[in-house]
């Protein structure tokens, strides 16, 4: 018989009502509904003139990796299979949808999501189309790696080859060492 250990995300949220801010583990945090974020996903696939996908993915992958990476540190995470199902259930407890990883290496990992917060609203505010729209997904799930295996933001490039608003029942992702 298999026995394992249970892994949970344990977060200290603290609101600080004079500044009205949301931290958790010390870092200010951001909370919205699926409406909020695909309004900016929108937004940000709008802005051509100045690349408004590529700059909130990497928002996102440098907001996340900070998060997880000293997640990691403070409570002593050194375990890959555990810093995987961490970074799996963070991004589930941030409430942007259901997260697997297929296989992790680090060169290369395969991801998907069943449920996404962004394609999700995005399908309910204008339908499905057919480009991703997951751009905070795809920064998220560069952070993720990164933090995993201790490495700077910018170690991967994550490629998203279906996806949820464009009629696939699953968004999947491929990532790649840059």
């Amino acid at each position: 018989m298999t026995t394992g250990q249970l892994v949970q995300w344990v977060s200290d949220h603290q609101f600080d009502r004079q500044r009205c801010r949301h931290s958790s583990d010390g870092i200010d945090t951001v909370l919205h509904c699926h409406h909020y974020a695909s309004l900016y996903c929108q937004l940000a696939d709008d802005a051509d003139h100045f690349n408004g996908r590529d700059l909130l993915k990497r928002a996102s992958e440098m907001s996340f990796c900070e998060v997880l990476s000293k997640y990691f540190a403070k409570h002593g995470v050194t375990d890959l299979a555990e810093r995987v199902a961490l970074a799996e259930e963070y991004w589930s407890a941030c409430g942007f949808g259901k997260l697997k990883f297929d296989h992790v290496g680090e060169l290369s990992a395969a991801a998907h999501m069943d449920h996404s917060h962004v394609d999700e609203g995005w399908i309910k505010k204008w339908g499905q189309r057919e480009k991703p729209v997951n751009f905070i997904g795809q920064g998220y799930l560069a952070a993720a790696m990164a933090a995993v295996y201790g490495l700077p933001v910018g170690s991967y490039t994550v490629y998203e080859t279906q996806s949820i608003v464009a009629g696939a029942d699953a968004s999947r992702f491929s990532l790649v060492r840059a």
